[in-house]
């Protein structure tokens, strides 16, 4: 399993929000670009970026840094929000992240996403579905930076990509995220069991090396971890068997 450190943009800043809640905001000192080399030189080969301005807002107000990040040339960026159409993705694309992140056209434009699988490949653009787990253990997704909640189970929304173009999809529990409490493990396992073939990316609730060996032994394919990591809750060494380049 690799492990993908993460980096949230909002105005230019490294930011963490607790549960999605634009209202818990936690800011941190350190640059983007220098964060990005820290993860580099820590033995990352992708970094995962998410604009919180344009999945929101539709305002792509990061997109300098993104590029800057980019061009280094050192990490290869998979980077989301906001990106609902085809020309918010070509526009990403060519400011140089190597996988696109696509989540609530996911669910409002199927159509159109799974066209831009089909005509990207399935290498260039990660599913991303943000859930909520409802009162009968049923994840659904919520949409626009987690701002609307949808009655779309995570289940019925992958149904509509099973024409085997789908490769990576992310995962978010969002009352998991950037709470250190944890992965939601039931879910990754039900995703796994539901959909082996898929290269999950667990997002939310990583704490520690424990939840990261958790993860593989599910057999995920990837661990997004963004807090944690920007606290140093997590040594060099335990980090190594999760960092290709380590």
């Amino acid at each position: 399993m690799r492990l993908i450190p993460a980096i949230d943009l909002r105005d230019g800043r490294c930011v963490r929000l607790l549960h999605g809640d634009f209202d818990a905001e936690t800011r941190y000192d350190a640059s983007p670009l220098d964060l990005a080399s820290a993860y580099r030189a820590m033995g990352a080969d992708w970094l995962h970026v998410v604009d919180l301005d344009a999945a929101r807002d539709g305002v792509a107000g990061n997109r300098k840094v993104i590029e800057q990040i980019a061009r280094r040339g050192d990490l290869k960026l998979q980077v989301g929000g906001g990106l609902r159409s085809t020309a918010a993705v070509e526009r990403m694309l060519s400011c140089g992240a190597a996988r696109v992140v696509v989540g609530s056209a996911a669910i409002s434009d199927p159509d159109t996403v799974l066209e831009w699988l089909l005509r990207l490949g399935s290498e260039r653009v990660t599913l991303a579905f943000d859930v909520r787990i409802d009162e009968d253990g049923t994840p659904r997704v919520a949409t626009h930076g987690w701002q609307r909640q949808s009655a779309v189970s995570l289940w019925s929304a992958l149904q509509r990509f099973e024409s085997g173009a789908l490769k990576h999809v992310l995962c978010t529990d969002v009352a998991r995220d950037g709470a250190l409490g944890g992965p939601n493990l039931n879910l990754y396992g039900e995703a796994m069991r539901r959909y082996p073939h898929i290269e999950w990316q667990a997002s939310g609730g990583v704490r520690d090396a424990a939840d990261l060996e958790a993860l593989a032994q599910l057999g995920v394919g990837a661990a997004i971890s963004g807090k944690a990591l920007l606290e140093k809750r997590m040594s060099r060494e335990e980090l190594q068997p999760f960092l290709p380049n380590a």
